[in-house]
Formats: C-alpha cells, structure tokens, sequence
C-alpha cells in the first residue's frame, strides 16, 4: 500500500526483480526474451514471489524455536528490500518506505503469531483433567484461539492493504492513458506516402503490413511500465555540445513534425522469430534537433537515456546521415502507448532497437563510445552494431502444419531495413530456389511481404526460404545467434502435405 502512495517503482518485487535483471548477463536475458517471450516479466515476478514465500516459511519455522531470530529475519528482508529500492537509477530515499514498512508490519505479524504458535502438544488426558497449560498460564484451547484470531487479523491487514495498494497503483498506471487521451498530435509537415492496397498481399496467415498498437513487439526491462505525463515530460540534450537545451512536449510538438513508415527490429530476434514490427511513425528530427545544439565533431556516441535510467547508444554519424532519425510521438495516428514510450521515444531506421530505440527517452548527451558504454553493451552485445541483417521468415503455412495437395502460397516478409528488399527466394526440400512475388515496396525503411505458388505433393517436406537486399547481398545462410549483434541463417520450416 505504501507503493501505491509512492510508486511502484519502489514496491520491493518490482525494485529486487529490476536488480536482478540487471545483474543478469546478458546471454541469459537474450534466452529468457526468446524462450518466454512477452511471458518473461510475470514468470520472473511469479518466481521472486514464490521464492519470498518459501523463505518466509522457513523464517516462520525458525521464528517457532527462537522468535527473535524470526522477527530479525523478515525486519532483514524489509532492509534488503530498501537498500535494493534507493538504489535503482532513478531512486530517492523515499522508495525505501514500503520495504521499511513492509519489514515492520511482518516483523510484528511474526512475533505475535510465533508467541500464539508456540504452545506444547497437548497429552493424553482422562475425562475430567485439568487443561494442559501453556507456560504463561494460559490454556492450550486459548492460545489455539488467539492464534486463529492473531492469524485471520493479519491475513485480513494484508488483503485490505494489498487489495488498496493494487488499486493505487492502478490508478498511477493510467497516468500516460489519461495524458494520452488528452494529447493532439499536430498534422506531420512532411506526411508518408498515402495508404497503397499494394503493400498488402493480404493472404490469410500472412502478417499484416502494419502493425497494429496492440500487436506491436515490446522488448524492455521494465516490470512496471513508466508512467510519464504530457505535462511533466522534459528533454534534456547536452554533452558534447555548444548550445545545451531542455525541450517540453509543446516546445516539440511546434516543430515541423515528419510522418514515416519505419520497421523496428529486436537484436535478440531469432531465424523466424517476431521481434519486429512495422509501423506508420510521426516525430521530429533529431538531426535537427542535435545541429541546432552545435553538435562537437569529436561527439562519435549519442546516448539516449529513459526515465528509468536505461540507456542506448547510437553513432552520431548514423543520427546524422540524413535517414528519418526522429523523437517519435505517435504511432499508427495515436500517441504513443504507455509499453511504447509515451509520450516520446528515439527511433532510428536500419539500427536494431537497443542501439536507438530508448522509449521514454527524457535525456540525450553527446559523447563518445570510448568515454560511456550503454545498457547492453555492459551485458555483451556489440557497442557499435552493424545496420540491421537481413532477415526474411515464412508465416504460412505454419510449422509442422498439415496442409492438402495442390497450390499452396508460401508466404512471408523479409527486411532489410534502410537498403530494402530486392528479391526473395523460396526452396522446396533443398531444391532449386523458385523468385517468389513481392509485395510493392514501401520505402527501403520498411519490410516487405512475398508469396510464391507451391504445388504442394502428398508427403513431409522442408521449406526455406533467403532474402537479397536492394545493394544485392544475399542474406547470409549461416546460423548465428543474435548475441552479439544480431542473427543470421535462413528460415526454413517442415510441412506434411496428406
């Protein structure tokens, strides 16, 4: 309850689960993204939860023999709760009160229930006897009783407790919702090209050419998405640069705004996987917003810091090059969502998200890669990654699907973003590669969907499929896991056709 008041950045699960996703290398949170997906923060909460209950029932066993060592017991774990709190990037001594509190409450809940708990076993007794009686006098019924009503009383604390602080956490929760809501996007100076039907293959089982909000990937390390207002939001852009600035969501908004179609793409996405997304993106530019601070020519890094305290780092001569580098306010005509970085987030094509796609970005400095190393490069992936590789997948049929003889689409997307996609190729049980059909392309900052006309035969068979960007690079074969800069290898799947 007393992080509903305060935030639930400084609940103790929330604050020990980010340590410890911090603490983790970085080839074990690549495994946990890949293996469980958007699962992976619930499983990781349910697993901290249930660890605290086995080791609160331990201390309760300890607490029966030697009630001091009990209550010092769950006072430590309210300790440990607030030093990891204060301690989290963006911290005040504040975020310390609801493990004090929380170390308190159960302190004094153990003691009274220990002391309750504590009577001996009763003995065999004929009709008539005396009661067997607790060393303080007090019969073993009693205390069976006080226990009970001692036990119900702090079950019922804690339900009361929690129950309200869910709820007000809830309600700080819907912050970025209720800003949102409230938020006009002014019309872009410089809009995408209008909605073309021919982008869209629109074959049942194909993913969409856009993504829908909802639908959007989203990989973080928050367990608690950040809650920022309209109204609170401020940029700062400093460092390496002549003319420092700190900018409002109106001072943005003013601005001449630019309407992009971009794909965004996760390092740690696999040979087939569905970490990326495309979407329809209005922002303004960055590399106007960093000439304008006199950007120093030795800058070679720029770090994008979140409100948590994430970071980023992107080469200042990729941001600068002349592709559509943008602080993004709105995606598919809405701002933002609250998972994707309301009310602003970096984005720069044809770079994987970690190295430029900082959501809730309240910081930007300019600096250099041998003076700072961002969030994942401290966990092993490549400070400065190469573009974005080339990557193509089969959606349908599905793996291991079960499909009838006679024409059949193979159908899918590939990307190569900010060089586009030239050709793409599918392959029948090894066999020769057969051009299938491309979608109209977009820009070269989007992916682009094919189909190819199977005349599927009864029997099992492997399908796979291979992309060439527009430079005419073939996508490399090779399977390589996406740490420390991304995946490689071709797609392929296995149908039975009966």
């Amino acid at each position: 309850m007393a992080a509903g008041f305060i935030g639930p950045q400084a609940s103790p699960l929330v604050a020990i689960g980010e340590t410890f996703i911090d603490a983790t290398p970085g080839f074990v949170e690549a495994f946990a993204v890949r293996t469980f997906g958007n699962h992976d923060k619930v499983l990781l909460l349910g697993g901290l939860s249930l660890g605290l209950i086995v080791v609160a029932a331990l201390i309760g066993i300890v607490a029966l023999r030697r009630r001091p060592w009990g209550v010092a017991g769950i006072g430590l774990l309210g300790i440990i709760g607030a030093a990891t709190a204060v301690t989290r990037p963006t911290a005040t001594l504040v975020d310390a009160l609801p493990s004090l509190a929380g170390g308190l409450a159960g302190a004094l809940a153990i003691g009274l229930l220990a002391e309750r708990a504590a009577a001996p076993a009763a003995s065999a007794s004929s009709p008539g006897a005396p009661a067997v009686q607790r060393p303080e006098g007090r019969p073993l019924a009693m205390s069976r009783r006080s226990f009970l009503a001692v036990a119900a009383v702090a079950g019922g604390a804690a339900a009361v407790t929690g129950g309200a602080g869910l709820a007000l956490v809830k309600r700080k929760e819907s912050v970025s919702t209720a800003s949102a809501a409230s938020l006009r996007i002014p019309k872009p100076a410089s809009p995408a090209p209008a909605l073309n039907p021919a982008w869209d293959l629109r074959i049942p089982g194909l993913t969409p050419f856009f993504t829908t909000n909802k639908a959007f990937y989203r990989v973080d390390t928050e367990l608690v998405v950040p809650q920022v207002s309209a109204a609170s939001w401020r940029l700062r852009i400093h460092g390496m640069v002549r003319h420092p600035m700190t900018l409002t969501l109106d001072e943005l908004l003013v601005r001449p705004l630019v309407e992009r179609d971009i794909t965004l793409s996760c390092v740690s996405n696999e040979v087939g996987g569905r970490y990326a997304s495309n979407g329809r993106w209005i922002g303004a530019r960055l590399k106007e917003l960093l000439t304008e601070a006199g950007i120093d020519s030795g800058a070679d890094q720029i770090v994008s810091t979140s409100v948590d305290g994430w970071s980023s780092g992107t080469a200042t001569e990729i941001v600068l090059d002349g592709r559509d580098s943008m602080l993004a306010v709105a995606l598919n005509g809405s701002p933002l969502p609250a998972a994707h970085g309301f009310p602003v987030r970096m984005l720069v094509p044809g770079v994987y998200g970690y190295a430029n796609a900082t959501k809730w970005v309240v910081d930007i400095e300019a600096t250099t890669f041998a003076a700072y190393q961002a969030y994942w490069a401290k966990r092993g992936y490549a400070q400065q990654p190469p573009p974005v590789k080339t990557l193509s997948r089969i959606d349908t049929p599905a793996p291991l699907a079960t499909i009838k003889p006679g024409p059949t689409p193979v159908a899918g997307i590939a990307w190569a973003q900010h060089r586009g996609i030239a050709k793409v190729e599918v392959a029948v049980d090894g066999g020769a590669w057969q051009t299938a059909t491309l979608a109209a392309e977009d820009t070269a900052d989007t992916w682009r969907q094919y189909v190819w006309l199977w005349d599927a035969a009864p029997g099992e068979h492997s399908l796979a499929v291979r992309a060439t960007d527009a430079t005419g690079a073939l996508q490399p074969s090779a399977r390589v896991p996406p740490l420390p800069d991304g995946a490689t290898g071709w797609d392929s799947i296995v149908v039975t056709v009966s």
